[in-house]
């Protein structure tokens, strides 16, 4: 799970969105490696990951002397979750506090940005992904998507300054991708040859999706996103 998503085979029906959003993961954590960015990450600094999954970006985060801990509701992750209950870690326990793709799956966002930010150490970052646009994909539970703004104010009314956001696949590419999301679905119930004929018609698409992504203006793609990853850091002006 974590090698496929941080490098997707191009066959894959999402392989377009998961390479572009590994890849941005990876400059934003090299960036707080090596000190270009609001955080530097220094020996014995811990991470957080809340809504860890399988997290799949930790080798991009972790190194020896800094610790990566997972938190999810599922057993298997390091520190368990209960949804509207302090995650059992120390306040300001982390450096920096990741959630990939969690927060379409949140009902309760008040909970969830307030532990997110009472992790945090004062000189502490946020990142965090989630979906502008995407078809319906519980796990268990899916419940919102965002536009920029919409996304930005969320986190600014909850205490938090977004240093920097960017919009992942514009429109033109993920009107592609819902496309290729149904044929693989309709494909890969055919069978013998189904699951070969899905593959290519998803590696087609694939590639469509990076042609029309290159001639879609950047602007276009900032405000109409398949998916936002942001940088935050607290705001201690409006909230303790």
């Amino acid at each position: 799970m974590t090698s496929a998503r941080l490098s997707p085979p191009f066959w894959r029906r999402d392989a377009y969105v998961l390479g572009k959003l590994a890849r941005h993961v990876a400059y934003i954590a090299e960036k707080f490696h090596n000190g270009s960015s609001i955080v530097r990450l220094v020996q014995g600094d811990t991470i957080v990951d809340l809504g860890a999954g399988a997290a799949p970006y930790r080798a991009l985060f972790e190194r020896p002397e800094i610790r990566y801990v997972t938190c999810d509701l599922d057993a298997g992750a390091q520190v368990m979750m209960s949804s509207g209950k302090p995650v059992p870690l120390h306040d300001h326990s982390a450096k920096i506090v990741v959630s990939f793709q969690v927060l379409e799956h949140v009902w309760d966002l008040d909970w969830y940005l307030a532990e997110s930010r009472r992790l945090m150490a004062p000189d502490g970052a946020l990142v965090l992904s989630t979906h502008g646009t995407w078809p319906y994909h519980p796990h268990p539970t899916d419940f919102r998507r965002w536009t920029r703004d919409g996304l930005m104010l969320e986190l600014t009314t909850r205490g938090f300054i977004v240093q920097e956001i960017t919009g992942l696949v514009g429109p033109l590419a993920w009107t592609t991708q819902f496309r290729a999301l149904g044929f693989h679905r309709l494909l890969s119930a055919i069978p013998v040859v189904g699951s070969l004929l899905a593959a290519l018609v998803c590696a087609a698409m694939n590639f469509r999706m990076f042609i029309e992504d290159r001639v879609t203006p950047d602007e276009w793609t900032n405000t109409n996103a398949a998916v936002y990853v942001l940088v935050a850091q607290k705001n201690d002006t409006v909230l303790p």
